[in-house]
């Protein structure tokens, strides 16, 4: 966890789960694309900023101030079909209504990032 984010003290931390699918696109964008990835949401407005251990939403006005953030990942399970336990750190009163919403927009935009790579490298493979 960033240092900027270990001062700050959440409204409140959960135990979520983080499904299998989710999980596992994050982890290939970042072995595919670089670590951090950085994906911007446009509706609500959100940057999410993600590296090996840490997903954080930040407000687009101030790219310090974290909404929320997804921390600790459990990676112990039997199989990559299974969800990932990790701790949600909340940051803002109406934040836990963002998860959802930026996990789904960020597995759809990773997918559309990996999807143009492989498709960019199929191109330069037959040129």
């Amino acid at each position: 966890m960033t240092r900027w984010l270990r001062e700050l003290v959440p409204l409140r931390v959960w135990p979520k789960m983080i499904s299998a699918a989710h999980y596992n696109c994050v982890r290939l964008a970042l072995k595919r694309l670089g670590c951090p990835l950085r994906h911007e949401l446009q509706r609500p407005a959100l940057i999410l900023r993600i590296d090996e251990d840490l997903w954080a939403g930040m407000a687009p006005w101030d790219e310090e101030l974290p909404l929320l953030a997804w921390t600790d990942f459990d990676t112990r399970r039997s199989g990559l079909d299974q969800p990932v336990a990790c701790r949600l750190h909340v940051y803002h009163a109406q934040a836990g209504l963002l998860m959802g919403v930026a996990l789904d927009s960020l597995d759809a935009g990773l997918k559309a990032r990996l999807d143009a790579q492989r498709l960019g490298s199929l191109d330069s493979d037959r040129s």
